[in-house]
């Protein structure tokens, strides 16, 4: 039985992380989130000009304008703490669900090259050593590229 015994093993962060599949998940996340970002940036801008404008000692402020500035910076953090958070929660969402589809086509195209192969195990989590010659990663690249 040893003899006859087909072995694979497959480094699944590394096809995750050159996988085509996986660029174009980056390229859509991107797509989608990069307008709020966008506006995330530009709020802390404001933060940060309102800020300089109320410490510029060179233009004084009557009290009436200063606590007005003062409470739109007060504001403005807490909105742009408040979109932050929302922005993460909703961004690590999308890519957690992006990762598993990319998984489910790594895991298919793995066991289609361990079918057509005759392949009786595939390693991928655990192996404390694998030769070269049971390593089938760029295989399951080169299969992902043609996807």
């Amino acid at each position: 039985m040893g003899a006859d015994l087909k072995v694979g093993y497959v480094d699944v962060v590394k096809i995750i992380d050159a996988a085509p599949q996986g660029d174009a998940a980056l390229s859509k996340l991107e797509q989608e989130f990069g307008p709020r970002d966008k506006s995330l940036v530009a709020t802390r801008d404001q933060i940060r000009k309102l800020e300089e404008e109320l410490g510029d000692n060179a233009s004084p402020l009557t009290d009436e304008v200063r606590t007005r500035k003062e409470r739109e910076v007060v504001s403005l953090k807490r909105s742009l703490k408040r979109e932050s958070q929302e922005f993460r929660e909703d961004y690590n969402l999308r890519r957690n669900e992006e990762l598993a589809g990319l998984q489910k086509i790594v895991h298919s195209a793995i066991i289609e090259i361990a079918k057509d192969e005759g392949y009786d195990l595939i390693l991928h989590q655990g192996a404390i050593y694998a030769s070269d010659a049971i390593d089938i990663t760029q295989k399951v690249l080169e299969k992902l590229k043609r996807k």
